[in-house]
């Protein structure tokens, strides 16, 4: 068993942005439900949605930047 500390760390990052995500996504609009309503549900589960537009976009540029620089490093 090799000890990768980098790959682990990575991992574990993962993990965390992943389980925030579907925490926020899913405990937020359950209790805005609860406290407010159905329809304040969705409408506040559509503004979260609508939020995490901008970061994926700039995950997505900066994942196509990091993919561009390692294909045009390649010497």
């Amino acid at each position: 068993m090799s000890r990768d500390l980098r790959k682990y760390a990575r991992d574990t990052n993962v993990r965390l942005v992943v389980g925030a995500l579907l925490f926020l996504l899913i405990v937020g609009p359950l209790l805005i439900g609860l406290i407010y309503g159905f329809g304040a549900a969705v409408s506040g589960f559509l503004c979260l949605l609508a939020g995490l537009i901008p970061v994926g976009l700039i995950l997505l540029a900066l994942n196509l930047s990091d993919w561009i620089l390692k294909r045009a490093n390649r010497d």
